[in-house]
């Protein structure tokens, strides 16, 4: 699948898969913004998302080393939307962060099922019922 992607920085990085299997593909910063204990990673890309489809971006695995957050958890890139690729994290209180030229993130392109819903007066039976957290032993 091609997907257009435009650079919105000179220093900017297409995304690329580390190895072969990866699912989400690395997102470098270009620029650091540091507003209200929020950091703003920029990665200087703008991408023209298909229609059907979903950009979710999520931290990568080494975020455990800054003690940062992603302040909304998964980033959502809807099909319409054309403006810079960014992530915001939480100031560490360790103060340990991301630089520019760190890989900062990962992008993910998935398909999504658009959905109707039935209002209906009841739903079907099942073992687990309206069992919610914790209800399943764990």
């Amino acid at each position: 699948m091609k997907i257009r992607m435009k650079k919105l920085h000179p220093d900017a990085v297409i995304p690329r898969y580390a190895k072969a299997g990866d699912a989400g593909l690395d997102l470098t910063a270009v620029d650091i913004v540091a507003d209200n204990n929020v950091l703003t990673y920029k990665t200087g890309l703008a991408v023209e998302i298909p229609d059907g489809y979903v950009g979710l971006l999520f931290p990568r695995s080494s975020i455990y080393k800054t003690a940062q957050t992603l302040t909304n958890c998964v980033g959502v890139i809807d099909s319409g939307y054309r403006g810079e690729i960014m992530m915001k994290f939480s100031f560490s209180p360790y103060g340990l962060e991301y630089e520019v030229g760190d890989r900062v993130g990962q992008l993910l392109i998935m398909p999504y099922p658009k959905v109707k819903f039935e209002e209906v007066a009841e739903l079907s039976e099942t073992t687990r019922g309206s069992g919610g957290y914790g209800s399943t032993g764990v």
